[in-house]
C-alpha cells in the first residue's frame, strides 16, 4: 500500500453515493491511473470489495488502529504556517481531544504557525480544504499517527462514528 491509498479509501467513505474513478481524481487532485491503481492495492490489501467500490470498514478501521503509525509515521517537523491537524483541528480542538502541541499541514495558505506533520500525499491540503468531512477523517488520522494512547484511542472512536459503525 502507498500512503494516499489511505485518502481514496476515506474519500470513499466520505462520499456515501455512487462514483466513478474520474469523481475521486478530481477531488483528490490525484490522476486517474493511481486512483485505478489504489484500488487495486486496497483490493488485493482487502480493504475494499473486488468490485471495488465497497470498503470493508472493519477491516479498514483495524488497519488504521493496528498498522497506521507503523507503515505511515509522521514525524512532527519545523515551525511552519499552514492548515491544522491532528488534536490541532478546529473541530477537535479542546473538545475531544486535547494536546500542548500545535500540528499543522505545511500550506501557504494556512493561518497558523505550528510543528510541520507531512500529509499522506503532496496535494491531501487541497482535496482536504474541499471536503469537510475528508478533512476532519485526515485530522484523525493525523491524531493516530502522532498522538499518545488516549488521543489514538478517541480518534478510533471518532473514526467509527465517521465510518457509520460501533467501534470500541
Amino acid at each position: 500500500m502507498r500512503p494516499q491509498d489511505v485518502v481514496v479509501l476515506l474519500k470513499i467513505i466520505s462520499l456515501e453515493r455512487n462514483w466513478l474513478n474520474k469523481d475521486l481524481s478530481e477531488s483528490l487532485f490525484i490522476s486517474p491511473s493511481e486512483i485505478s491503481e489504489s484500488l487495486n492495492r486496497s483490493m488485493i490489501a482487502r480493504l475494499i470489495a473486488p468490485d471495488k467500490r465497497t470498503v470493508f470498514k472493519n477491516a479498514f478501521i483495524k488497519f488504521i488502529e493496528y498498522g497506521l503509525a507503523f507503515v505511515f509515521p509522521a514525524e512532527p517537523g519545523a515551525l511552519v504556517r499552514g492548515i491544522p491537524t491532528a488534536h490541532s483541528a478546529p473541530f477537535l480542538l479542546k473538545r475531544h481531544i486535547a494536546g500542548d502541541e500545535i500540528y499543522v499541514w505545511p500550506s501557504p495558505s494556512g493561518t497558523i504557525k505550528g510543528q510541520a506533520i507531512m500529509p499522506l500525499y503532496p496535494n491531501q491540503v487541497f482535496a482536504a480544504l474541499a471536503d469537510e468531512k475528508l478533512y476532519k477523517m485526515l485530522a484523525l488520522i493525523d491524531s493516530i499517527r502522532v498522538g499518545k494512547v488516549r488521543e489514538r484511542e478517541k480518534a478510533i472512536e471518532l473514526l467509527g462514528q465517521y465510518f457509520n459503525m460501533a467501534y470500541a
